[in-house]
């Protein structure tokens, strides 16, 4: 099996995965130093380190691994289960657990001024950025430069053309409650990391009322920030595409928005 082309695959769908190799192995072994184990979010296996207890507590430090985003040496001997060893082969091995996850990605729905900045921005702070827009002309690399990828067309259909996933925050600075009533029911099917849309509190209460009328479920709707972006009084497009973005690396960092030594 390829296992990178596995991985790459997998990370294409913006989902994680965890590879197990054994770096090292001495004596009798169930496996060879080289041997490959995929472990997946969903619990899926592929490949083998050994199988048996060894195996069981191999994907049980991937998944810790997975969570925790921490790489792992796993050390084990394979000689007296009485005092804990996971089999009776008589070697021992290591066994590299290395988390692996998707770009974190920036999807901007709309490519006005506000838009624009935020492509730039996002650009420069090394995100994977996305463009999408129902009107050609503001989607595309002449008008707003800086965008990996360009998906003309309804907010509502780009979960058809990439994954949006847990490593993916959606910015709709799009131009009025329209697009967003469209768009929304099936963005709340993804498990996006982040909603947010531009505008007022008022803007977003009529939003939301219109999404309530058609059967959408508060507990979706919770998922939106609006207004997004941390308040820095912001008034130019680059101003509030700095707000913006501060709010999202403040969330991936797990920051609390206060000013830094107070």
């Amino acid at each position: 099996m390829d296992y990178y082309q596995q991985i790459i695959k997998t990370l294409e769908r913006g989902a994680p995965v965890v590879l197990c190799t054994i770096v090292r192995s001495q004596g009798s072994t169930p496996r060879r130093t080289g041997s490959k184990m995929l472990v997946f979010q969903d619990g899926r296996i592929e490949g083998s380190v050994g199988g048996g207890e060894l195996e069981s507590r191999v994907v049980a430090a991937a998944e810790e691994s997975l969570v925790s985003g921490t790489p792992q040496i796993l050390k084990y001997n394979m000689t007296d289960p009485a005092r804990g060893d996971p089999g009776v082969c008589g070697g021992s091995l290591e066994i590299f657990v290395e988390p692996v996850y998707p770009e974190f990605t920036i999807v901007v729905a709309g490519g006005g001024h506000v838009g624009k900045a935020v492509v730039h921005l996002a650009k420069w702070l090394g995100f994977r950025v996305v463009l999408t827009d129902d009107r050609a002309e503001f989607c595309n690399p002449e008008a707003v430069p800086g965008a990996d990828e360009y998906y003309i067309g309804a907010l509502s259909t780009l979960p058809e053309k990439m994954a949006v996933g847990p490593y993916t925050f959606l910015i709709l600075t799009t131009r009025n409650v329209l697009v967003d009533v469209e768009g929304l029911p099936e963005i709340f099917k993804t498990p996006a990391a982040f909603i947010g849309v531009i505008g007022s509190r008022r803007r977003w209460a009529t939003t939301r009322e219109k999404l309530a009328g058609m059967g959408v479920s508060a507990e979706q709707l919770d998922r939106v920030i609006s207004p997004m972006g941390l308040e820095l009084n912001a008034e130019t497009p680059e101003e509030i595409a700095l707000s913006i973005l501060a709010e999202i690396i403040m969330l991936m960092r797990g920051g609390d928005g206060e000013r830094m030594g107070v």
